[in-house]
Formats: C-alpha cells, structure tokens, sequence
C-alpha cells in the first residue's frame, strides 16, 4: 500500500524535521489570502518538510477511513440492522456531531499545550473508539461507538493542519495543505476498497478492527518521529482560555473564515453520504463495481489535489477555488441524477464529482489557516474542525428530510440537493473573496529540536 511506504520511508529517513517559519507581513487588511506569493524560489520543498507533511498525512490517512468507510458500508449496514436511509444518516451525523461538540470544547486549551502532545493524546482515543466500533454488536451502541470516535477524530484534522500553520510557509502552504489532503485520496485507493472487500468476505466489524490496529501502529511512529511544536504557547498563555476563545470569533476575518468552511462542507454532504446508496439502489452498481468507483475517483484525487494546492501556490487560491467550485456545481448535478447506466459511466461520473469535491477544499483551507495568526492558530482550526463537523451532522440531518426510501429501496429526492448546493456555492465564493492573510511577526519563529523524538 501508498500508504505503508510512506510512513516506512518517513521512519526510515527522518531523524529530524526542520521547523520553519512563516514570513512577517505588515499589515492583515492588506493582503488577500487568496493572493499568490511574489517568489517562485520559495516555493521548492525541502525534504524535511515532505518527511513532517508524510507522517501528517499518514494519521490523516486513519481517520479518513475511519470516516468516510461508513458510507460505502451504508448498504450492508442497512440491510443487516435493518435500518432505512434516515437512520443511517443519524449514524453518520453521530460522528460529526460529537466531533463538532469536541472541536469547541478543545478550542478552549489545545494553543496552551505543544502540539505532538495533544495530538498523541487525542489520536489514542480515536484509535480506542475505533476499536469499539468493530465490537459493536447493535446499531444503537454503533452510533455510540461512532460518537466516541468521533469526539477525537474531528479534533485530529485541526491539529494537524494547525502544524501545516506552524511549521509550513505561507508560500508553500496550498501545496502543503494539497499534500495532507491526499491522504484521503489515499484511503479511497486503498483504505475504501479494502475494506469494503473485508466487510464483504469476512463482515463489517472487521475494517474497523483492521483500522484499529493500524492506528495503533502510526500512533507509534508519531510519538518517536513528530516534532514538538511549542512556539505558540508562550503567547497563547498570555490570555485566559474563554478570553482567547472569544479573540477568535470577535475578529471578523476569523469569522468569514469560519463561515467559509460551514458552507462548502454544508453543500457537500448534502450530496457525500447518501452517494454510495444511490449508485447502488438507483444506478444498480453491485457491490464490486462500487469498490472501483472509490478505487479510480480515489487515484484521481490523488494526483489532483496536490495539482490543484501546487495551481493555487502559483496562481492564486481565489482562481483555482472559484474554478473548483464551478466544476463541483456540474459534478453535482451529474452525480444526483444519474440513470441506470453502465458501470464505467457511472465511475467516470463519481470521479469528476470527488476530484471537484476534493480539490474545492485545498485553496479553501490554505484561505483559512492563512487567515489566523500563530497564537490562536490551534484554537482557531478546533473551532474550525467543529463547524465543518457541525455543518456535516446537519447536511446530513436535513437531506434526510428531502430524501426518502421508495419503491425497491431507491433513493427519491436525491437530484433536489444538487439545487440546494448551487446556492451553498454562491455564497461560498463569495465569502472566499474577502478573506485576509493574518499578520505575522518574526517573533512566532520556532526552531526545530535537536532530536524529533519525545
């Protein structure tokens, strides 16, 4: 697997990881997030840099699959508790919905303690709630098993791209962003694929307990090779914690910011965990067609979304975001109203929607984690990490509400969401436009550890 050589070339090569800085700016309101940097040098990547952005990507790699497993399960799933698509859903939104309540409550701390801590901490309770997915004998205690792994799970996506923050320059921060990004173009290769075709030979529990243990393995591997990242809290401890927490939603940047991750996340799961559904109720794909459906969309997104971070390095994140974004308008409608067809269209169609899926968000968040200063930038991205799981618990709460079972279980409704996400979309450029780069100093410079361990 990708996967696997990756974190094997990261342990066998980095004895150290290089922190760098982020360039001072002189002032926030004159400079647009989305602009592109003025030095094509800078935007060369060492290979420190790549060792930090593999071992990110690989815990990045477990959640995604942790996450994004339950929708293609969701047939199997359906049929063995036999549930319909509305509590599936519920299913689906119990994960985002404590990942949301856990993303509040960590915005409070998480910029008070080095960065490698709370992250092993947090990442040991995704793991344990993981495992108990896999033991979960009804789907009332499913629902609960996802709950508590998503409680850590949400918090780990802000932590990591709050390291990318740190530790990554803005010049190279798209890229960056595309690079942690992919692994979960990574677990749709390889994570969805497998372990649709272990739920299929040898039942649902046991993706999650494979997933579990792999947890365990990368959990290893970040305690001895992550380095700290402690440059934030002198600053961050400066200020109380409700005091820093209400800093970041008095700044009106901030806010858009915010704003920006509830709106491309609200309109996409209005579509995302009821897809895997409808290519098998309505466009009659059996279950080993769907596996191709995340094995090509998933080495597309792959390839594409470090393209689209290294096109908004050099281009602009505006440019490429409302390119992005006008191809995910198309791919949604194809993907919602497609008929019974053959299965190479029907993967050719989920393809477009994933990579203009995907590649929406690697401008939008090099936007975001650009937008925050250093000091709140951990705090920022839990609070971050809470809207965007708030939005997708409530997407999927309400395309419940406009989608319904119907005769031989096909899904009715679905094409009325795609409707639905072109107006999530307007208003998403529209708040991507206005955006602003945060001022940093040279002060926030953190310089990396004699040794990464501990």
């Amino acid at each position: 697997m990708l996967f696997s050589l990756a974190v094997l070339t990261f342990a066998n090569s980095a004895s150290k990881v290089a922190v760098l800085t982020t360039p001072a700016h002189s002032s926030p309101t004159q400079l647009n997030a989305a602009d592109p940097p003025p030095q094509i040098d800078s935007l060369k990547r060492p290979l420190s840099e790549w060792l930090l952005l593999l071992m990110l990507a690989a815990v990045q790699f477990t959640v995604a699959v942790d996450f994004v497993i339950m929708m293609p399960l969701g047939p199997q799933l359906m049929r063995i508790f036999g549930i319909d698509t509305p509590a599936f859903n519920i299913a689906v939104s119990a994960y985002a919905g404590a990942a949301g309540v856990s993303g509040l409550g960590a915005a409070f701390f998480l910029d008070r303690f080095d960065r490698k801590t709370a992250l092993l901490m947090i990442y040991a309770g995704f793991a344990i709630g993981t495992l108990l997915c896999a033991l979960a004998p009804t789907y009332q205690t499913l629902v609960f098993a996802r709950a508590l792994a998503g409680f850590f799970g949400g918090i780990v996506g802000g932590i990591s791209l709050a390291m990318v923050g740190d530790l990554v320059p803005d010049a190279r921060r798209g890229s960056a962003v595309g690079t942690v990004m992919s692994a979960f173009s990574v677990a749709q290769v390889a994570g969805v694929p497998l372990g649709l075709y272990f739920a299929d030979m040898l039942g649902w529990h046991v993706p999650f307990l494979l997933l579990a243990a792999l947890s365990g393995i990368v959990w290893v591997f970040a305690i001895v090779r992550l380095p700290k990242v402690r440059g934030h809290i002198q600053a961050s401890r400066g200020e109380t914690p409700l005091r820093r927490f209400l800093g970041i939603l008095a700044n009106v940047n901030h806010l858009r910011a915010l704003a920006l991750m509830s709106v491309i996340t609200f309109g996409g799961f209005m579509i995302i965990p009821d897809l895997a559904n409808y290519l098998v109720s309505n466009v009659r794909l059996n279950s080993g067609e769907l596996r191709w459906v995340y094995l090509i969309g998933g080495g597309a997104t792959l390839f594409t979304m470090n393209g689209v971070g290294r096109l908004a390095d050099r281009f602009g994140r505006m440019r490429i975001f409302t390119i992005m974004m006008c191809c995910s308008i198309v791919a949604a409608f194809l993907s919602t109203h497609l008929p019974v067809v053959p299965a190479a269209v029907a993967v050719a169609s989920s393809t477009f929607f994933m990579i203009s899926m995907t590649g929406r968000f690697v401008p939008a968040m090099a936007m975001i984690t650009s937008s925050v200063e250093p000091e709140h930038r951990g705090g920022f991205m839990s609070v971050n990490s809470a809207v965007a799981q708030f939005s997708a618990a409530l997407a999927a709460t309400m395309a419940a509400w406009v989608i319904h079972d119907g005769a031989n279980h096909q899904l009715v409704g679905f094409g009325k969401v795609a409707w639905l996400y072109v107006g999530w979309a307007v208003i998403g450029l529209w708040l991507a436009s206005g955006i602003r780069r945060a001022a940093v100093s040279s002060a926030h410079a953190v310089e990396a550890p004699a040794s990464s361990g501990g």
